[in-house]
C-alpha cells in the first residue's frame, strides 16, 4: 500500500473558488496563498462565507506576481485586477463571533466589486504583517483565515465510500471532491477515512500533524462550479454514518492538520505515515 498525493488546492480568498496546483510551498499557516484574504461585512467586520453567500463559490481568484496582485472574476460583472496592499489601513475583523484582530483593508474599488457580486456591502481584507493566530486540537499549529486549522486533508477512499452510499439511495448524483474544499487529497489506501487515523505524516519535505476531524456545515451542499445550493447531498448521507456526538452531532469528512515542518509538496509525492492512531 503506497499512499500518494492526488491533488493540491489553495483558496486565496476565503469562501471563493480554489486554485488547483501541481506543487505548492507549504508554510506554517498552510499552503502558500491559502486563505490570505477574506471578505467581511462592511459594517461590523464579520467574515462572509458560502454558509450565507453560496455565490462566493463561483468567484474566481488568480494570484499574480507572487501575491502582489489578484485577478478577480464572476458572472455578470467586469473582472478586476487588484494591486494588493499588504500593509493597508487596518480594519477589525471577526470569525464565528470571535475577534481576529486587525486586517489590512484592500480599498474601495475591490470593496465595491465584492459588494456588487454578493449583493451586500462588503470589504476585502488581507492578513496583516504580524498576524499570529493559533489553531486548536491535538496539534494546534498556526492558521491564517481558514476556519481554525492550516491544512484540510481528505482521501479518494472516503469520497468513493460516500458516493457508493449515495448511489445506494438511488435518488441523487455522486458529489465531487471540491464540495469539501480540501487542500490535500490522498490516494492509494482503500480504507475510507484513513486520514482520521493519521497522526503524523511527511509529504515531500512537509510534515503535518493531526489536529481534529473536519466538522461539516452546509457548505458541502453548494455546487462549487455554479455557486448555487444543490443539496441535500452529501450531508444527508453523511448524517447516517459520520455524526460526531462530541461535536454536537455534526457530521465529519476529512481531517484538519497543523504544519510542523515547512517545505514543498508535489502531486505524486509518496506519503510516509510516521504515526497512526491505535498503532
Amino acid at each position: 500500500m503506497t499512499i500518494t498525493v492526488r491533488e493540491l488546492t489553495y483558496y486565496p480568498v476565503k469562501g471563493c473558488a480554489g486554485t488547483v496546483v501541481a506543487s505548492a510551498q507549504v508554510l506554517g499557516t498552510g499552503l502558500e496563498h491559502d486563505r490570505t484574504f477574506m471578505v467581511v461585512d462592511a459594517a461590523d467586520g464579520a467574515f462572509r462565507s458560502q454558509r450565507t453567500h453560496a455565490s462566493m463559490a463561483a468567484i474566481r481568484v488568480e494570484v499574480l506576481e507572487a501575491g502582489a496582485a489578484l485577478d478577480l472574476s464572476a458572472e455578470g460583472v467586469e473582472p478586476l485586477r487588484l494591486k494588493v496592499d499588504r500593509d493597508g489601513p487596518r480594519r477589525e475583523v471577526s470569525m464565528f463571533d470571535r475577534p481576529l484582530g486587525a486586517a489590512a483593508d484592500q480599498g474601495d474599488e475591490v470593496a465595491e466589486w465584492f459588494s456588487e457580486v454578493l449583493g451586500a456591502e462588503s470589504r476585502l481584507v488581507r492578513v496583516a504583517p504580524g498576524f499570529d493566530r493559533d489553531g486548536w486540537g491535538d496539534t494546534p499549529g498556526k492558521v491564517n483565515f481558514a476556519d481554525a486549522h492550516a491544512v484540510l486533508v481528505a482521501s479518494t477512499a472516503s469520497l468513493d465510500d460516500l458516493n457508493a452510499r449515495i448511489a445506494a439511495r438511488g435518488d441523487a448524483e455522486p458529489v465531487p471532491m471540491d464540495r469539501f474544499r480540501p487542500n490535500i487529497v490522498l490516494t492509494g489506501n482503500d480504507e475510507p477515512h484513513f486520514e482520521d487515523r493519521v497522526r503524523r505524516m511527511t509529504l515531500g519535505s512537509v510534515e503535518l500533524a493531526y489536529s481534529v476531524r473536519a466538522m461539516r456545515c452546509n457548505v458541502p451542499l453548494v455546487d462549487q462550479r455554479t455557486g448555487r445550493r444543490a443539496g441535500p447531498e452529501p450531508v444527508r448521507t453523511l448524517a447516517t454514518y459520520r455524526r460526531e456526538p462530541e461535536y454536537k452531532n455534526k457530521v465529519s469528512f476529512g481531517a484538519k492538520n497543523a504544519v510542523v515542518c515547512e517545505g514543498m509538496v508535489t502531486v505524486g509525492d509518496t506519503v510516509e505515515v510516521a504515526e497512526w492512531l491505535g498503532r
